[in-house]
């Protein structure tokens, strides 16, 4: 992996920004996973029955071909993770939104199965891997010792207009315009708002501009890093258990939590829930999220990571069991509740864990291969739900018998989940 260029830059917007400019960097990134939104599963999830409708096919091979089509997108993102790395966020984050807004586009265009399974593909490759790895690794640059406020910020607005904004946004412009003219606008929205904010505002590294994270000044090399900072090349992070124990961790989440967000509306649908209280559980999952994550940004700088993992994993498997049972409207609020903070949690979790354990200098390069497991593990999730519906009639008993899965890792987690330390250093930055 080549080092970067140790030549300090020298940029205006920089250099007249009145505040330090990690503040910009916050600001237009949190805007940048905002609008990963059309590439996320619950935006997709809100098109799902017109998919089925309009385009003939099945819940389960909807399920299906969003099960292959986020599988091979994954595969791309160790070569944006390198990308990142070697070019800079500035220049990779331009390119997939420009290329997300496209892939919105083209949603309206659809066919048949097979456009929508390429379409699918795009989606999650571009949104929910590759616009959202860039957004987190670069907040992960210009942020170390505050990692987790900056991190928790950015959840907090993203679960308010994100999660929390954007299902309903669609169930309200699809009757208006139609599910076609829907994902258009869109796909115009992220082009138009996200192509000149990466453009413009994205920044390299600030150790490239003479600054250090958290607004410090650096020795003017171009190369400095805070001297608490450990980096791990890749092969080093692959070899300690941790990678593996948290990546195992956010990879269940991903995948179980996928799954019922990608089935949201059919679940609580045979529970006799109608589309339009169905999507008004958003609003206590993000308000509930953002409350998470507004707190916790702070606390996860000061707690071990495999505590906060473990509690998410519980909880996951709790709302698993209780979530095909609910028998009101009440209850599925309260349930939206326990979503939210378990979200939360999560993506705290995912936003800070691997800088913090491998340092920032291949920060790209492991991003781009967890996002990979990531991805590809949320794609496994929507096929059984689907099939197990068509198959039983019943969400119950898949969801029943597969919340075992985070309650093993929850308890591997806090057994073995330890941030790895090399074998030179006495103790870990984090207390254990």
């Amino acid at each position: 992996m080549a080092d970067t260029n140790p030549t300090v830059r020298s940029s205006r917007l920089i250099n007249t920004c009145p505040v330090f400019y990690g503040w910009v960097i916050l600001v237009a990134s949190t805007i940048g996973v905002v609008l990963t939104s059309p590439g996320q599963t619950y935006a997709i999830s809100a098109f799902i029955d017109s998919f089925i409708e309009d385009l003939g096919v099945s819940r389960s091979l909807v399920s299906t071909l969003y099960t292959v089509g986020s599988l091979a997108g994954s595969f791309a993102l160790p070569f944006v993770g390198r990308q990142i790395d070697l070019r800079g966020p500035r220049y990779v984050a331009t390119i997939v939104c420009v290329l997300l807004g496209l892939t919105c586009i083209y949603m309206g265009f659809l066919k048949n199965a097979l456009m929508l399974g390429i379409g699918f593909c795009l989606l999650r490759m571009l949104g929910q891997g590759s616009l959202s790895m860039v957004c987190r690794i670069v907040i992960n640059q210009w942020w170390s010792r505050r990692r987790g406020m900056a991190i928790g910020i950015t959840g907090v607005v993203s679960s308010l207009f994100g999660s929390g904004s954007f299902p309903a946004l669609i169930k309200w412009l699809i009757p208006r315009y139609g599910w076609r003219m829907s994902y258009g606008l869109l796909g115009g929205l992220v082009i138009a708002v996200m192509g000149p904010v990466s453009l413009f505002l994205f920044r390299d590294r600030p150790e490239d501009y003479g600054l250090l994270p958290d607004g410090g000044a650096s020795d003017g090399s171009g190369d400095q890093l805070p001297l608490e900072e450990d980096n791990w090349t890749l092969d080093e992070a692959i070899r300690t258990p941790a990678f593996w124990l948290v990546s195992a961790g956010l990879s269940a989440m991903s995948a179980l939590g996928t799954g019922m967000t990608f089935h949201f509306f059919s679940i609580f649908a045979d529970a006799g829930l109608s589309t339009a209280a169905t999507a008004s559980i958003f609003i206590p999952i993000a308000a509930a999220r953002a409350i998470v994550q507004l707190g916790g940004g702070f606390l996860i700088d000061r707690i071990p990571i495999r505590l906060v993992l473990g509690v998410s994993l519980l909880m996951l498997a709790g709302v698993m069991v209780t979530i095909p049972r609910v028998s009101a409207v009440e209850i599925a609020l309260a349930i939206g509740v326990v979503m939210g903070i378990r979200t939360g949690l999560q993506q705290l979790v995912s936003g800070v864990v691997w800088a913090r354990f491998f340092g920032r200098r291949y920060l790209g390069t492991i991003t781009g291969v967890t996002s990979t497991i990531g991805v590809a593990s949320s794609a496994l999730g929507s096929m059984p739900l689907g099939i197990a519906r068509d198959w039983m009639g019943s969400y119950t008993p898949v969801l029943t018998w597969l919340a075992v899965i985070p309650v093993v890792i929850a308890l591997l987690n806090f057994a073995f989940g330890k941030q790895p330390v090399r074998e030179q250093k006495s103790e870990s930055p984090i207390p254990e």
